[in-house]
Order: C-alpha cells, then sequence, then structure tokens
C-alpha cells in the first residue's frame, strides 16, 4: 500500500484502494487512509507531483529541444548553429549555421524543422528551450500552429535541458574541438556530415546502442574470424564507420 502511494503520488486513497481490489486485496477506503496518515503521506493531489525528471522521461516521446552552439573559425569569426534534438530517438536536426543569429533568422530555422517534422506519422507535442532571446515570439508561433506546447526552462537551469546540452558537448568533443573550421559555408558542411553520422550510424546508450534512425538491431551475428570488416573515414578519418564487408 505504501509502495503504491509513494509510486503514484497523483493517487489519493480511494484510487490506491481501488488498485488493491483488483490484486485481490479487500480492504477499507477509512483503512487505506489511516495506514498512509500513519506512514505520514499526505492525501492526494497535496503530495510532490512528477519531479523534471520523470516528466521528462515519460513525455520523451512528444520532446524536442532546442538550443544554441557556438564555434569560432581560424579568422576569429564567432558563427552560431541551431541544434533540435528528438528525446525519444535523440534523432539531431542542426538547421543553419550564421554569423548573426537573429529572430527572424531563427523564425526561418523553425520553419524549416516544423516543414521536416510536417511528413512524419508521429509529431512532437511539446518544444523545450531556454529563455534566449534570439528566439522571440515568432519562433514560438511556428510550433504553437502545429500544436505544440512550448515549454521554457528556468533562467540559469541547463540542466532542464540536459539533453541539449549534452549533444553539444558531444559536437564539441568528437568534432569540432578536432577540426578548423574556415567559415560558415565550411561549419555548414561539417556539421551536416556530422549530423548524419550522428543520426544514421552512432550508437547511442539511452537507446540500448542503437542509432537514432534504427529501430532494432540486426539480426544476423557475424563471426569476426571469418567477416572481415570494412572502416569508412568520415570527415577525412576524424570520425570512423565500421560495417561488415558484404
Amino acid at each position: 500500500m505504501l509502495r503504491l502511494a509513494r509510486e503514484n503520488p497523483r493517487w489519493g486513497h480511494r484510487r490506491i484502494q481501488g488498485e488493491l481490489a483488483r490484486l485481490g486485496h479487500r480492504i477499507a477506503c477509512s483503512t487505506v487512509w489511516r495506514i498512509l496518515h500513519d506512514a505520514d503521506i499526505d492525501p492526494a493531489p497535496r503530495r510532490d507531483g512528477p519531479t523534471w525528471r520523470q516528466f521528462l522521461t515519460t513525455q520523451a516521446q512528444g520532446i524536442i529541444a532546442a538550443d544554441f552552439l557556438h564555434l569560432d573559425t581560424m579568422l576569429g569569426t564567432r558563427l552560431y548553429a541551431l541544434a533540435f534534438l528528438e528525446h525519444d530517438t535523440r534523432r539531431l536536426h542542426i538547421t543553419g549555421v550564421t554569423a548573426h543569429p537573429t529572430q527572424a533568422w531563427t523564425t526561418q530555422q523553425a520553419r524549416n524543422l516544423a516543414t521536416d517534422l510536417g511528413h512524419r506519422t508521429e509529431s512532437p507535442r511539446f518544444l523545450l528551450r531556454d529563455r534566449d532571446g534570439k528566439y522571440g515570439q515568432a519562433f514560438d508561433a511556428v510550433f504553437q500552429s502545429d500544436d505544440l506546447r512550448v515549454i521554457t526552462t528556468a533562467p540559469q537551469a541547463p540542466r532542464m535541458n540536459a539533453h541539449c546540452e549534452r549533444v553539444i558537448r558531444t559536437l564539441r568533443r568528437e568534432l569540432l574541438d578536432h577540426i578548423l573550421i574556415m567559415g560558415e559555408s565550411h561549419a555548414r558542411q561539417v556539421l551536416t556530415t556530422y549530423e548524419d553520422h550522428y543520426n544514421r550510424h552512432r550508437p547511442h546508450q539511452g537507446r540500448d546502442q542503437l542509432p537514432p534512425e534504427t529501430q532494432q538491431h540486426p539480426a544476423a551475428v557475424h563471426n569476426l574470424d571469418t567477416h572481415r570488416v570494412h572502416r569508412t573515414r568520415i570527415l577525412g578519418g576524424l570520425i570512423n564507420e565500421y560495417r561488415h564487408t558484404a
């Protein structure tokens, strides 16, 4: 009984009694209330609701998060890229690169992404972003017109957008810290190439080592003693991909 109350903070004593009855335990509502009261568990809905982590986990299939990352060229020009990450599949979208991330530019990136998502059978329900002034009302309106609810994180709380923060850290560790960027077009080409690698090939711990665009593990298991492994060099060998030869 106490376990049911702790695992389901929105359940009151009558809902818990109903679940116990379904399991074959006939207990009066007053008895359930008294046991919860003696354990200092308040009646719902005054008990604490789901944590932010629990909310993100249960809603992962419907969340897409946005965040900016910056990179510097060889000549010292600072560029900005806008990244979107789907929580459920970890699919990455890098929609553009610019030296001047105005609200109009950011809104156009939102339109580009919305067009891409519009071809999908299951669309997200929430857009998660921080309070950066580069977004603006027009940016939100693009997603709200598709019935997405825009959720803004608390001020100076990057952990509320932890998945996007982590993918940006991955971009730096695996790519941007090891390559010299010449300009906008070069940055766009490099990021597009890495996005394809990230979505199509790179394994993810949160998906049981599956890439974002793969739904299940390959059925065939190859003997490494008899099947050769082929290496594909990405970005001049900065990143390698491995496959079994045909």
